[in-house]
């Protein structure tokens, strides 16, 4: 068996986990402070933090911490790098709440949506989209987090309560993943009519909490990122809204809503989707933010990734007293806190970032992950890990298949076939002489015994799974697919789009996607 399937761990891995230990943590901020860094930077909330006037004894203690552990520190830290440390005062545990927005309907990523949320969409063989802002907030020591959703929320909660239901309280059980779906009430009989509705109808509980900042976050964007040094970044600058920014050439800025920044890389001007004349205008120098000379030249444009700090007084504020019919943050409440002369600061994420919108973004994504030598992006790095539902499944069972560039997940049993440059979800099942090819396979939620296969082929059943000789080329298998023999998804005729509910499959951007529990009887050609 060729196997050439193993992602690269990532550049994360130089530095140390800074989530190690409690003590760690504890000894690496007293090691800032004697260095003389205030532990919420230059300017933390509007107050000056004075830096710390040693004795002799801390001195020589300072040199020595020094010499210990590297430290980069620079009152603009506003980019993401992998050298920069952060010591929070007061801790983010207990000063940040995390609200991830699990997005609407997702007629885009349809038919992965018809039985699901979108952030309830597998991913990598053995995750969903909403581990990818969960994990990024735990890894960056926020343990307390809402899920706002609408639309198909079953299967999002059960996924939370299984992968994080108990494990994130710790002693004082104060961390915890709580999904909190529409609901009407006396004084708002409506749903959530955009992202900015959605946190203002449950602004009522989110101001309980004694925090200082809410974390806002979407649930459909492949990332990762220490949310730490941006929650640092917004207190540093004194800012009441943090906006995380990608940086982007000319070619790929026309699809995204577009910043403009002054020399202290304040947001001056929001563009969505500029062309032209008005694309040449959002131009900015992204030297401010952090990138160097070559890469600011490259990269002359910053989009919002829809990721924001925002002050707790002040989201109560815009939400209820400046902008109570805003329903949308991006297009409404940030431009608007901008023109009423509110500090908006852009803090740049220099790194993978992928919007999971629409069935073709969804299958490069995924595909992306089995790059050789580094992927797109990796589930490998010790430092900062993916976390999903522990299911304590069998390892893969490879019988004398042939598999090149592939990803395989948890409990799969894999028989004399050719896999090739794909990702094959857990639980799968794929029959002898089956050729997967460029394909997404997202596995099943169970396993057939053998009573039930028995059963079935008495009745002329097909089992779950991929059938004898079946041939899949560039496509999406959702979950508990029945796959017949000698069945081929090859996209013979190069249809680009297509709607074919009631065959058991859509054709997005050319890209065949099988819906979850559909049957395609044997012999079948697509």
């Amino acid at each position: 068996m060729a196997m050439a399937a193993v992602a690269s761990p990532s550049k994360a891995l130089v530095s140390p986990p800074h989530h190690a230990s409690a003590a760690a943590a504890s000894t690496s901020c007293d090691s800032l402070r004697l260095l003389g860094v205030g532990a919420g930077g230059a300017r933390a909330r509007g107050r000056r933090r004075p830096h710390g006037v040693a004795s002799s004894s801390s001195s020589s203690a300072a040199v020595a911490a020094r010499r210990r552990r590297p430290f980069v520190f620079s009152p603009r830290a506003v980019s993401d790098s992998k050298s920069s440390q952060t010591c929070l005062d007061p801790d983010a545990s207990t000063s940040v709440l995390g609200i991830i927005l699990g997005g609407g309907a997702g007629t885009r990523l349809y038919p992965l949506t018809k039985k699901r949320a979108k952030p309830a969409v597998p991913l990598g063989a053995n995750y969903r989209l909403i581990d990818i802002p969960v994990s990024n907030c735990l890894n960056s020591n926020i343990s307390k987090i809402y899920v706002l959703t609408q639309f198909n929320s079953a299967s999002l909660n059960r996924h939370l309560s299984r992968a994080y239901g108990n494990n994130i309280g710790g002693y004082k059980n104060e961390g915890f993943v709580e999904v909190l779906a529409a609901q009407q009430s006396p004084d708002n009989p409506n749903w959530f009519q955009g992202t900015a509705d959605a946190v203002r109808q449950y602004l009522w509980l989110f101001e309980e909490h004694n925090v200082m900042e809410f974390l806002i976050l979407a649930g459909d964007h492949l990332y990762r990122m220490d949310y730490e040094k941006f929650i640092q970044a917004h207190r540093e600058t004194d800012s009441d809204i943090t906006v995380a920014a990608l940086p982007m050439d000319e070619k790929r800025a026309t699809a995204f809503g577009l910043m403009k920044i002054d020399e202290e890389g304040r947001i001056v001007e929001f563009a969505e989707k500029p062309k032209g004349e008005q694309l040449k205008a959002m131009m900015v120098d992204t030297t401010i933010l952090g990138l160097d000379d070559v890469r600011a030249k490259e990269m002359p444009y910053i989009a919002s990734m829809g990721i924001y700090v925002i002050s707790k007084n002040v989201m109560l504020q815009l939400l209820r007293e400046q902008f109570p019919g805003a329903n949308d943050f991006g297009s409404e409440v940030i431009p608007g806190a901008t023109n009423i002369g509110m500090r908006v600061q852009a803090y740049l994420y220099d790194g993978y970032w992928e919007d999971i919108g629409t069935i073709e973004a969804f299958y490069n994504a995924n595909l992306g992950i089995t790059k050789k030598p580094i992927p797109d992006f990796s589930f490998y790095d010790r430092s900062a890990p993916i976390y999903t539902q522990p299911r304590h499944l069998p390892p893969s069972k490879v019988l004398d298949a042939d598999v090149m560039d592939s990803v395989i997940g948890e409990g799969c049993v894999i028989k004399n076939c050719k896999i090739h440059h794909s990702v094959v979800g857990l639980r799968s099942c794929i029959s002898e002489g089956a050729i997967i090819e460029d394909s997404l396979l997202m596995g099943a939620d169970y396993y057939e015994t053998e009573a039930d296969k028995l059963h079935l082929a008495e009745k002329g059943g097909i089992p779950i799974g991929i059938g004898k000789n079946s041939h899949i080329r560039r496509a999406i298998i959702d979950k508990n697919a029945r796959i017949g023999d000698n069945v081929k998804i090859i996209n013979v005729d190069n249809v680009q789009e297509a709607a074919r509910e009631t065959d058991g499959y859509f054709i997005k951007s050319g890209i065949v996607t099988v819906i979850k529990d559909a049957l395609l009887p044997s012999g079948t050609v697509i």
